[in-house]
């Protein structure tokens, strides 16, 4: 019988230990008692009133040192003896009726990479069993629901809420890929990029923004994708200024751009690709100019994603870029690149950071953002650190037109500077663009990066791809 290739449980246990024992290295010296690592999965909820589950979602970083998704079990490591235990709920045969049987103890030792599978309720007298032991976990990885719970196991035991140590640990850990996380992040992105081109090949068939939103989760649930990584962005018209619009309920008749953001999931593994166009197949000039300059800004920064690259200075040079364009453009004036930098008021324009770190999470760990930073360029930037052969990262710039965001800077409110630098004349020609974002999902590589994003971005071969669904859709009718 074949080996099933599984889930690498036990080296992310000893990578996390690696990393937890460096952040606390006087509790692992050799006179100190056992080290214990405990962590819960998340649990089933119902709605309140009501006998409804709600939607489950895995504790990430009990996947992480697991595999298993599977609500209401917990995961135990230890450290000393390199035993990684997974206790999987108790059988309820009143729910077999309902819910089916549940995986067995000998299926799970299959299924998992663990050293032993055991019954949840068996927790207090395993961890009896270990002399001179002592338990670290996070109440913040544990949540309320199992808290009753642990206080109980902590008249046992010695119990260490370690939320920061234990949390650093899991997301150093996290933060770089193994082959095994890759290849389920290839196989999430490939997903996507069919669900992209397939919005983009049917366009003619689509009249209000819940459209795309239904075309790309159809897509990604034929292809076996039945959770997105995050709720689809499906704007249109100025609609694409807002980051994280998720109404998509608005008509697309008489818009100029059509903004997707939108990932599949594949085993709790995240895509994240924007892509945005014209929703008849012909640009406007205003548009074709954004779009160009925002995939200019894209392919400059994505050409310096290596290992030891700054990504403060990639989203940096990302502003410099929409700056030079702009000057080009006629959208800013009177002053050189450097004043209009050093004024912030690109923020107005690209107010969210160049990309983030990307894994179990869209925003996945890692990252060390600094929302506390003073300087408006970078307060929103989520990755604040050198990049390092494999992480996975987003690379999405964006070029925004919203009242909301420019209107203090031309009125000076606030403190927000450099409103004198925009042309209000020539402004007004764009405010129906909305707004450009083009984001693909990028490994860092020993010797550079790869580009797990596969759907087309090139102005050009968008409006074939759109124009050709709309000329196919004529001669079927």
């Amino acid at each position: 019988m074949p080996t099933i290739e599984r889930y690498p449980s036990k080296s992310h246990a000893r990578r996390v230990a690696k990393h937890f024992s460096g952040l606390l290295p006087d509790a692992f010296t050799d006179d100190k008692p056992r080290q214990i690592l405990l962590l819960a999965a998340a649990r089933l909820k119902y709605w309140p009133f009501s006998d409804q589950a709600q939607p489950f979602r895995q504790n990430r970083n009990f996947y992480y040192l697991t595999g298993c998704d599977l609500p209401d079990a917990y995961v135990l490591y230890d450290v000393e003896l390199d035993r990684l235990v997974l206790f999987l709920p108790p059988v309820d045969k009143e729910d077999v009726m309902w819910s089916g049987e549940p995986i067995t103890i000998t299926e799970a030792k299959e299924e998992y990479d663990v050293d032993e599978v055991l019954y949840a309720d068996v927790i207090k007298s395993e961890l009896q069993a270990i002399p001179n032991r002592i338990v670290y976990t996070a109440e913040s990885l544990v949540g309320d629901d199992h808290r009753a719970y642990l206080k109980d196991i902590e008249l046992l035991v010695q119990l260490q809420s370690s939320d920061q140590y234990l949390l650093e640990a899991l997301e150093e850990s996290r933060l770089i890929k193994d082959d095994f996380e890759l290849r389920l992040m290839r196989k999430a992105s490939e997903i996507s990029d069919n669900a992209h081109l397939k919005v983009l090949s049917t366009m003619s068939l689509q009249t209000n923004e819940r459209h795309i939103h239904a075309e790309f989760v159809y897509h990604s649930m034929r292809a076996g994708s039945k959770n997105q990584s995050y709720d689809p962005i499906c704007c249109t018209g100025r609609h694409c200024s807002t980051l994280h619009y998720v109404r998509n309920n608005e008509e697309i008749a008489g818009k100029q751009l059509l903004l997707i953001d939108a990932g599949a999931e594949w085993n709790n593994y995240a895509s994240d690709v924007t892509r945005t166009f014209p929703i008849s197949g012909e640009w406007t000039p205003e548009a074709r100019a954004i779009y160009e300059l925002v995939l200019e800004m894209q392919t400059a920064c994505e050409s310096l994603v290596k290992p030891g690259a700054v990504w403060d200075d990639l989203h940096l040079l990302a502003h410099k870029i929409l700056i030079r364009g702009f000057l080009k453009l006629g959208i800013f004036k009177g002053g050189s690149e450097d004043e209009i930098l050093e004024s912030r008021v690109s923020a107005a324009f690209l107010p969210h950071g160049l990309g983030h770190t990307l894994g179990m999470d869209t925003h996945d760990t890692g990252g060390r953002a600094n929302y506390a930073d003073s300087d408006l360029l970078f307060r929103y930037l989520r990755i604040r650190r050198k990049l390092e052969s494999g992480m996975v990262v987003t690379v999405e710039p964006g070029i925004y037109f919203s009242p909301f965001l420019i209107d203090p800077y031309l009125n000076g409110h606030d403190g927000f500077k450099g409103g004198h630098y925009i042309d209000r004349d020539v402004l007004e020609k764009f405010w129906e663009v909305g707004g450009v974002r083009i984001e693909d999902d990028v490994l860092v590589t020993d010797n550079g990066s790869e580009n797990f994003t596969k759907v087309p971005k090139d102005p050009d071969v968008l409006s074939k791809i759109i124009k050709a669904g709309l000329k196919k859709t004529l001669v079927t009718v």
